[in-house]
């Protein structure tokens, strides 16, 4: 495996809110995010004006197959050649993919086919850009700043979340389809210039050595991850990636935290994505209710982004984030059973609060403890998790609801999720987990 022998970041010791290096990369990241958004927007006014609602669906979901089935392939791919270069390349194939759609569309009217055969070929592209995403930030930053790379990340997500369709509405509404996708295409390719600015550690730079074995870690307490594997020579593809599957079975702090990752995602996401839909209906709210409802959950999370990114590390990280997932899985178990709609804002904003400490705090111990050699394929399964996993729930949650009303779904799913957190207490690496301290003459 190759990767990008590049300088060292400028400001190596520089908390991360102050790092040119992450910022930039960051503004890319966010600038990307933004893209997607409008693109997603694009894509499903267009299908809209192509076909019925049926075909619609048809259409936004079909980039999700492909994501799922090679997402693995996507981490190979990072750890081989490098996640700066193989960001680089996804988001160039993704900005040539947006611009060529908004050319079509500018020659003739929407069809259905050539929609599917977009959000088919984007979905693919996002298997390569989603895992090399992931395993750039510990070749930016030091590893006492991944927390606070992470909360940074996760207000990027916010931010796109939040200004992507109205971009994406008002280039809908001035120029149709294809103005949409122009603008989707150049806020991607925008991005491209400042990643070509980011610079990366190479692998066994200053600041990400792991302690050696039978060495002190550098703060008392603190549970220090394993040390750093040998790199091995490339292989087969089908080798790297059984190579990787076995990593994360064997090291005692990943393979538990991406199980209870996974444990979580089913037992949370369809509740929170399908079941609030149909909880909303049963309550009869209407759809101001179900935004409201939504918008309590997402400032909860916005909140836990912004205490990732300002405190930079929160002590005694490992029980912390299993007792968040006990906490909003308790709040997701008993939603259900508030008898006002406020009740049910404020209870979604806790644990939208809890959900995102949680997952912030997951990734973070994730990145700090992986071998980077490893971590576009770790990444991956933790990624897969989220995009091929959870929604095989949305069914099952849906039908479960019809079948018996939303209070006692609700609480399966919490119960659920709270048996992921059980689990994570067995373990005494993640009980002991400890993200590293600030390092000496650093400055928040």
């Amino acid at each position: 495996m190759t990767t990008a022998q590049t300088d060292l970041p400028e400001h190596a010791g520089t908390p991360a809110h102050r790092d040119g290096n992450v910022l930039r990369w960051l503004t890319a990241y966010t600038v990307s995010l933004v893209g997607d958004s409008v693109y997603f927007v694009a894509l499903g006014w267009s299908a809209q004006k192509a076909a019925g609602p049926a075909e619609v669906g048809l259409v936004m979901a079909a980039g999700a197959l492909p994501r799922a089935l090679f997402m693995l392939a996507g981490g190979v791919v990072a750890d081989r050649f490098g996640p700066r270069s193989v960001i680089l390349g996804s988001d160039t194939l993704r900005c040539l993919l947006v611009l060529a759609m908004a050319v079509a569309l500018a020659a003739t009217a929407p069809a259905l086919w050539i929609l599917v055969a977009v959000a088919l070929a984007f979905g693919a592209v996002d298997a390569l850009f989603v895992p090399a995403v992931g395993a750039l930030p510990p070749r930016i930053t030091t590893p006492d700043q991944l927390a606070r790379v992470t909360g940074m990340r996760s207000l990027s997500t916010r931010l796109s979340q939040v200004a992507g369709p109205p971009v994406g509405g008002l280039a809908m509404g001035l120029g149709g389809p294809a103005a949409a996708f122009t603008v989707a295409g150049l806020l991607i390719a925008l991005s491209l210039p400042l990643l070509l600015t980011v610079r990366i550690r190479p692998l066994g730079a200053p600041g990400g050595e792991r302690p050696e074995p039978g060495t002190a870690c550098p703060e008392p307490g603190t549970a220090c991850p394993e040390p750093r594997t040998a790199r091995s020579e490339p292989g087969t593809a089908r080798g790297d990636l059984l190579d990787g599957l076995r990593y994360i079975r064997r090291h005692r702090l990943i393979g538990p935290l991406v199980a209870v990752g996974a444990v979580c995602e089913l037992g949370l996401a369809a509740t929170l994505n399908v079941g609030m839909v149909l909880l909303n209906a049963e309550r009869g709210w209407g759809p101001s209710g179900y935004g409201w409802i939504v918008g309590g959950f997402g400032a909860g999370a916005a909140a836990s982004a912004a205490l990732l990114a300002i405190a930079g590390r929160l002590p005694r990280a490992g029980l912390l984030m299993v007792g968040t997932l006990l906490a909003g899985s308790a709040g997701a178990a008993t939603i259900a059973l508030v008898p006002a709609l406020w009740l049910a804002v404020v209870l979604a904003a806790a644990i939208g609060l809890c959900a995102g400490v949680f997952g912030g705090l997951d990734s973070a111990l994730i990145q700090t403890a992986a071998d980077p050699a490893y971590l576009g394929r770790v990444t991956s399964v933790v990624m897969l998790t989220m995009v091929g996993l959870a929604p095989l729930g949305y069914p099952l949650v849906g039908a479960a609801i019809g079948a018996w009303g939303a209070a006692p779904v609700f609480a399966a799913c919490g119960v659920l999720a709270g048996l992921g957190a059980a689990s994570a207490l067995a373990s005494d690496a993640v009980r002991n987990a400890e993200l590293p301290g600030r390092r000496p003459g650093m400055t928040s």
